[in-house]
């Protein structure tokens, strides 16, 4: 079974943006074609598909890393702000656009809210502590994005046949759990 863990994260992205841009439930509001992506940075995004790239990644963050907050998601996006002769500082993304691309993704069934005190498994933490706050990955959201990846890794195996030839020679030879 093939897993977003099998192929590159930059094709994924963008290829999950594309399946997003269909979906009608994902849409780039009025306000998002004039905004920066955070103080961080100086000018706003050049290309015209930065929504639905953005929330291809963000999709992607709450898959491997879920349950996933607003503030960690602003930390990951966020980076230097150049501030002349003074010392470069943090800055985090804006929590506008990823609030919202988390409310969408969640209307879209991508994503889900679980209940307080409870980890993304629904049990309740160990020795009754509460599990983390923010969105987990939906079966439907999984099966998206596992689906995906299968389709790339086909198509990336039917264009290089004698690549993944020597590839699936070099796996089996490395089974043997002992490493040179």
């Amino acid at each position: 079974m093939t897993t977003l863990y099998d192929v590159p994260p930059g094709k994924l992205v963008e290829k999950v943006a594309e399946e997003l841009k269909k979906n009608k439930a994902i849409r780039m509001p009025k306000w998002a074609a004039e905004v920066k992506k955070g103080a961080n940075k100086e000018l706003p995004p050049q290309d015209d598909d930065w929504w639905w790239l953005r929330s291809a990644s963000v999709l992607r963050q709450i898959y491997l890393h879920g349950p996933v907050g607003v503030s960690r998601l602003r930390t990951y996006y966020g980076s230097r702000v150049r501030r002349g002769a003074k010392p470069e500082r943090f800055r985090a993304a804006s929590g506008k656009i990823i609030r919202t691309v988390l409310s969408q993704l969640e209307q879209a069934g991508f994503v889900i809210k679980p209940e307080q005190g409870k980890n993304k498994n629904g049990r309740t933490g160990q020795k009754g502590r509460k599990g983390r706050k923010g969105r987990v990955i939906s079966p439907k959201g999984q099966s998206f994005l596992d689906n995906t990846a299968h389709v790339l890794k086909n198509a990336e195996q039917t264009a290089n046949p004698k690549k993944n030839a020597e590839q699936s020679r070099e796996g089996r030879a490395n089974q043997g759990g002992v490493k040179n």
